[in-house]
């Protein structure tokens, strides 16, 4: 174990190889348990802010669609489109995930107002404080705020 924990620390790639070399092996008494339970726990936390980014990039569209009418665009309905189907292969692939997402929507929609009002110059406050939008609407392809 101090050849890999030493490995860990100098060549991920090369530890991660030898790792899966004796996880397959079945020699797990040479195995960097802790560091693997470590990786593992950080792919899943990755997972996590996938969903929270994919979701506040969404939000801050819809934001946008919403508080400025006079400016929706193609490119803007295309992004909304594009999040919405990523999200949902997010969760097919994740689907442990939907039990977050309340958490989730909740962190993205405070990154997806900065971001609105960075872009479009507005007063964050002019945004409403809490996401107005449950999730079934935020997903769904036929929804725009405002029935545009």
């Amino acid at each position: 174990m101090p050849r890999s924990s030493s490995l860990y620390d100098q060549d991920f790639f090369a530890w991660a190889n030898e790792q899966a070399a004796l996880l397959r092996s079945g020699r797990l008494d040479q195995a960097d348990i802790d560091h693997i339970a470590e990786e593992i726990e950080s792919m899943g936390r990755t997972e996590k802010r996938e969903l929270v980014s994919r979701l506040a990039v969404l939000l801050m569209h819809l934001l946008k669609w919403r508080f400025q009418p006079m400016m929706r665009s193609t490119s803007w309905r295309l992004t909304i489109e594009v999040q919405r189907r990523e999200l949902a292969r997010h969760l097919e692939d994740n689907p442990s995930l939907k039990a977050k997402l309340a958490e989730a929507i909740e962190a993205a929609y405070g990154d997806a107002v900065l971001n609105a009002a960075r872009e479009n110059g507005m007063d964050r406050a002019r945004f409403p404080a809490v996401c107005p939008w449950p999730y079934d609407d935020i997903s769904a392809p036929d929804f725009w705020p405002d029935g545009a």
